[in-house]
């Protein structure tokens, strides 16, 4: 079931560009809700029918391609921890993916929660937890652990 939460602070799109390097048509996150910080957030998608990957995945029936579902939820870990002051400059790179299981199909029109817990953060490594959502149900879910050079 979907977490309730209330945010803190929010990210703006033009915030998450000052913070991690991605940019359109590789940017997959819209804003990041603080919930707690340098613990967790969640990252918003707003699923549209206009993302160039739909054009070949797949063009009878366009899904989401799951991972992009999990890029998503990296850009959320890596705003809400890049964001920080004493991260300031540097950069998250993916270390590993652990868990991962997808459980439903994110389709156009659909607005994705991406739910990301840190878990453990040193001065080179990160593991998150994170869970997708549209609406009540999950779609997706995973660990993903980030180097930090």
């Amino acid at each position: 079931m979907k977490k309730d939460y209330t945010a803190i602070r929010t990210l703006s799109s033009e915030e998450i560009i000052k913070i991690i390097p991605h940019r359109y048509p590789f940017l997959m996150i819209d804003k990041v809700e603080i919930i707690e910080e340098n613990k967790s957030g969640v990252g918003i998608k707003c699923v549209s029918a206009n993302e160039l990957y739909f054009h070949g995945h797949f063009p009878e029936k366009p899904i989401m391609p799951g991972v992009l579902i999990l890029e998503a939820m990296a850009q959320t870990s890596a705003a809400m921890m890049m964001g920080l002051t004493e991260m300031k400059g540097k950069f998250a790179y993916f270390a590993g993916i652990n868990k991962a299981k997808f459980r439903r199909q994110v389709l156009p029109g659909e607005t994705l929660l991406l739910f990301v817990d840190i878990l453990k953060m040193k001065s080179k490594i990160g593991k998150v937890k994170g869970e997708a959502y549209v609406g009540e149900d999950i779609a997706c879910q995973a660990e993903l652990i980030f180097a930090i050079d």
